[in-house]
């Protein structure tokens, strides 16, 4: 079920409704949320439903048996299962194809050939978000950060929470959990600001990522086709095709558990204004590059190393988050070259120069602050287009046409028009982003200063573009491959 669906559209007030009717008993809400979620995810493929439980009967067994256990060997042994089931999903259902290509690829290379069979293995909607939404309360259990629970059915609502199940935030349980066993009142204010922000992740969708999506396909399906100058408009239709979709979901999952009295974490905070990349990655799917953070760069040593160490420290990060993306050396190299990206400003110690959003307080940026952004933009830009790319030879042949004589030349392919619409749309996007960048969503932050009249003008405009661009057939998010 897609968040843009008509289904979704009759689900969610439903939902909604028996929610709130038993407002007076936690446990009740719970159970909803619960058999909802499991209904929402069973859209999908109801048989991959089994993988969720397991996880959960896991980690809710190993959570339990951990704020027992006082020998630090057997912490140890128990943490490790809970790692190795999650992990061992993940890895046979995400890489198995890949690890068994590149191992009779290798052993070609020496002329000796092997026989490997891949398998037809689907893939598990938001397998990459939930296993490692709870990886996470295991290993904070483990490090006696929070106590584990007791209550199945609010842990079992914590890992399958419907409006974040399948992409995202990837929430820790130290924020989230706890929420399921707090009293919960319906507030008009939350309520309010929940169905703004669930419009404004519609409209990022609908008009921007879906629109940017069909000029981005055709030219970079064709890329040999066309000349360097529209090369660079498939790369920037990416960018912004990739924002609008996977901030735009992020956007109506807040926006959705904030109707049920639930705060998530923000996943997005106007990224394309950052000023470097230190920035950029501060801003760009905040859940994961702080779960990256805390489980992986700071045990491993963080900062507190040599620089050579956290150089290298850096480097692993930033290619096992390429990995996570996706079984393809394509995220792999994306990771990596984010990586040596990175590397210039640790090693000049300014990858902590920007802690707070552009011209804060100001109407406009300085000329040092925009010239840092375009910069920052076209490095996005650069990275983005291996993330796309169906191979690494497929990214650096795109890359070769852009940098090629034909730039100069006015672009001119059967999208053209559609470009141009498009290009209005994402200054309209921009527009609305640089003036709201103050508030949680840009929306929120504009209306708050306007007349009742002017708000809900944006919000019929918002709705009128959103029923223009609305497809007959539904199209996907794009992080729900990963």
């Amino acid at each position: 079920m897609l968040f843009n669906s008509l289904d979704f559209a009759f689900f969610l007030p439903l939902v909604f409704s028996l929610y709130w009717l038993f407002h007076k008993s936690i446990k009740i809400q719970n159970i909803i949320l619960l058999i909802a979620s499991y209904y929402f995810y069973s859209c999908w493929d109801w048989r991959f439903l089994s993988l969720i439980v397991i996880s959960t009967i896991v980690d809710y067994s190993v959570g339990l048996s951990l704020s027992k256990e006082e020998s630090q060997k057997k912490r140890k042994a128990l943490l490790w299962l809970s790692i190795i089931v999650n992990l061992g999903f993940l890895g046979f259902f995400k890489y198995y194809n890949f690890f068994i290509e590149q191992f009779i690829q290798s052993f070609a290379l020496f002329g000796v050939a092997i026989k490997g069979n891949s398998l037809n293995i689907i893939l598990p909607v938001g397998i990459s978000f939930y296993t490692f939404q709870t990886m996470s309360y295991t290993i904070d259990v483990y490090r006696k950060k929070i106590k584990a629970t007791k209550d199945f059915i609010a842990f079992s609502s914590f890992v399958s929470f419907f409006p974040q199940l399948v992409a995202g935030p990837i929430e820790r349980a130290s924020n989230l959990l706890p929420q399921f066993s707090l009293k919960r009142r319906f507030n008009r204010a939350e309520g309010v600001a929940g169905m703004q922000q669930i419009l404004w992740g519609l409209f990022k969708k609908v008009v921007i990522a879906d629109n940017c999506a069909e000029i981005a396909n055709l030219i970079f399906n064709n890329s040999t086709e066309y000349s360097g100058s529209v090369l660079v408009l498939g790369a920037l239709f990416f960018t912004f095709q990739i924002y609008g979709d996977f901030s735009g979901y992020s956007d109506i999952a807040i926006g959705t558990a904030r109707l049920f009295g639930f705060k998530l974490m923000k996943n997005f905070s106007f990224p394309y204004f950052s000023r470097d990349i230190a920035e950029f990655w501060r801003r760009w799917h905040i859940s994961l590059s702080s779960w990256f953070r805390d489980y992986v760069y700071i045990p491993l040593g963080g900062s507190r190393v040599s620089k050579r160490k956290n150089i290298r420290n850096v480097f692993i990060v930033f290619i096992v988050s390429g990995f996570w993306h996706g079984a393809n050396w394509t995220f792999i190299f994306w990771g990596a070259l984010n990586a040596v990206f990175f590397v210039p400003l640790l090693l000049t110690d300014n990858n902590r120069n920007y802690l707070e959003i552009v011209a804060k307080g100001r109407l406009f940026p300085n000329i040092k602050e925009l010239l840092s952004i375009g910069l920052t933009f076209l490095l996005t830009m650069i990275a983005w287009v291996f993330f796309r790319a169906e191979t690494l030879g497929h990214a650096w042949s795109y890359l070769k046409g852009v940098c090629s004589s034909s730039l100069f030349i006015m672009p001119n392919f059967e999208g053209y028009i559609q470009s141009v619409i498009c290009i209005i749309l994402l200054v309209f996007l921009m527009v609305l982003e640089w003036f709201g960048r103050e508030g949680d969503f840009a929306i929120d932050h504009i209306t708050k200063s306007q007349s009742r009249l002017k708000r809900w003008l944006l919000y019929a405009f918002l709705i009128f573009l959103i029923g223009m661009y609305i497809p007959t057939n539904e199209n996907a998010f794009i992080y729900f491959q990963f």
